[in-house]
This record gives C-alpha cells, structure tokens and sequence, in this order.
C-alpha cells in the first residue's frame, strides 16, 4: 500500500479479489486468465506499485520481457522507498533478459547493491564479485541443482557438468530468479543460495560426454578431473557428485558433500551401489574403481584427454563406452 500526503491508500475490496484470483490462476498455470485479471487490477488502482510489481512478476513467468521491463518500471516510478525494493530487482532481471545494460546497472544500483561502473556504462555489469552460488536447472521439470560462479545478480554461469536430462551444458549462462530456494553448505562450514533458473541466457558450444571410467582410486579419478581443467574443460564423476533429492530437501538446507563413502544420508533418495544418477553412494566400501564420469570437451579432444589420463598410468586407468549425451 502507499501513502499519499498524510493518508494510507487503502487498495478497492475489487483489486483484492481480482489479485487474489490472479495468483490462484498463476499457481495453476493459467498466465492468460491471470493477466487479465491483473490488467483490471491495475485499471482499478493505477496509482499503486503494486498493480504494476504483480503484472511484471506475471511477464516474468511468462518470460515476456518487454513487458516486465515496462511493467516494472511504472511500479518502481511509485515506491515510496529510495532502496531496497523487490520492484527494483524484477527490473534488474528483465533489463539482464534484453541486455539493457545501462537500466540494469540501474536498477541494482537502485536496490542498494554496489555496481563497478557508471549507471549508464553500455556493457554488462561485470566484476561484481558475487561469488559461488548453486541453480536449479529445469525447476518445473526433472530439476538438478549444479554449482556456478555468479556474473551479476541475475545470472549464473554453469561451472558443474549437468546432467543430459536438464538439457543443459557445462559453460552456460542462465538467468536466475531473485529469491533462492534452498542452501547448499560445506564441510568447510560456507553456506551458499540455490536459486531457480528462469531460461537459458547464453548457450555453451561445448558438447556433454558421458563415459565408464575404470579409475583404481581416488588419485586416478582426480587426475583425469585435473587433466580436462588443465585443457579449459571439465570433467565430473558423477558416481560420487549425483544424489537424488526430493523436492522438500533440495529445497532446504542441504550439505553438498554428504553420503559419501559409508556414511549413509538420510535424505539421499537414491539407489546405494549405483553409480551416476541412479546413486552416489557404495553398499559398505570407500571406492568402486568403475566410475560414470561426465565430460565436457569438444569432439576434437575429448578422446585424446581420455586416452592421455590412461598413458600416463596404464596399469590403473581405462575407459570404454564414450557418448555424446548433450
């Protein structure tokens, strides 16, 4: 609600029931029946913020960013506050969509975040140092959770090897939600936001290869992982990173590393002695030398960095059964 002059604006007992069903609709899917129930909202009370933030939060469901853009601006031109304003950071996410960059250095600066750069400087927010963050590839479908390094407020580059099932790729920019849904913490004791991916922002040329590994311990497993980043790339072993994660636990505080080994997690749905997404946890042992390892490498190396990790110890290393995924 706003204040006008010395008075509260109370919004029409009409613009309440038409929001409420609003997101009734939203939560349903039903984005049109909901749109045209926030458009006679905003016509009711064209002088709240509010009007204005609920229709932009519907264009970004709907991943129309021309009109979240213009929605959210009308409700950041009524805020009553200087900064702060979750109306400031739905503009930041619809500029960081149409790379309008000097409106999203805009509205970050505006929501009290520091920005390196003039407000109007025509290239993208970087060097804000954000930090490590975790996102929730296909959060409506068969979500994963996969670790990346924050380039602005908005966006996460994919720094872990997805899955092939998200379709997803290692290096890839996705626009991310503001509100995170869930935590990810250390044994180093760091804990770190899970935010939900909107789309996908940038696509990475770099293709997904899934592999069996046959990895005699840890050392020959990490060396290979060490190899491919040596290359630029990256390779995962996703025998030991995978876990499979009702929805209610990957929304909440989760340890990233826990169940490995003979410890037993308690929130790991998945299946022990399986390796890859069906189960990152042995039945009782340390290590199972059979690994099923992610890659992402161009197809002019991924077999060379394999065949390279064997040559340099033989009588430990093989692998077999190279496919493209992704």
């Amino acid at each position: 609600m706003r204040i006008f002059g010395k008075g509260r604006h109370r919004p029409s007992a009409s613009w309440r029931q038409a929001t409420d069903r609003a997101f009734t609709l939203i939560g349903d899917g039903r984005y049109e029946d909901a749109g045209a129930l926030l458009t006679r909202a905003a016509d009711l009370e064209p002088w709240l913020s509010e009007s204005w933030f609920n229709l932009a939060l519907l264009h970004k469901f709907r991943h129309d960013w021309e009109q979240a853009r213009a929605a959210g601006l009308r409700a950041v031109a009524l805020l009553d506050r200087d900064t702060g304003a979750p109306d400031w950071w739905n503009v930041g996410i619809a500029a960081t969509a149409l790379q309008d960059w000097p409106l999203a250095r805009r509205a970050w600066q505006a929501y009290g975040l520091k920005v390196p750069g003039s407000a109007t400087g025509s290239g993208e927010p970087l060097g804000m140092d954000l930090g490590s963050a975790a996102v929730r590839l296909s959060p409506e479908g068969e979500a994963e959770v996969v670790w990346g390094r924050r380039l602005d407020p908005a966006r996460i580059e994919v720094l872990s090897i997805p899955l092939p099932s998200s379709g997803r790729r290692w290096g890839e920019v996705v626009l991310h939600d503001g509100v995170p849904h869930g935590e990810r913490s250390t044994a180093a004791g760091h804990t770190y936001p899970v935010f939900d991916e909107i789309e996908l922002w940038a696509p990475s040329p770099v293709p997904t290869w899934v592999v069996l590994l046959e990895a005699a311990s840890e050392a020959d497993r990490d060396a290979l992982e060490q190899l491919a980043s040596d290359a630029g790339f990256a390779a995962e072993d996703w025998s030991s990173s995978v876990r499979l994660l009702c929805r209610m636990c990957s929304e909440s505080r989760m340890p990233s590393d826990e169940g490995d080994g003979e410890h037993l997690d308690p929130h790991d749905h998945s299946e022990p002695g399986h390796p890859g997404p069906l189960g990152h946890r042995t039945d009782g042992q340390l290590w199972v030398p059979e690994r099923e390892c992610g890659l992402a490498a161009p197809a002019s190396l991924v077999r060379g960095l394999l065949d390279g990790w064997v040559a340099d110890s033989p009588d430990s290393r093989d692998w077999r059964d190279l496919e493209e995924v992704c």
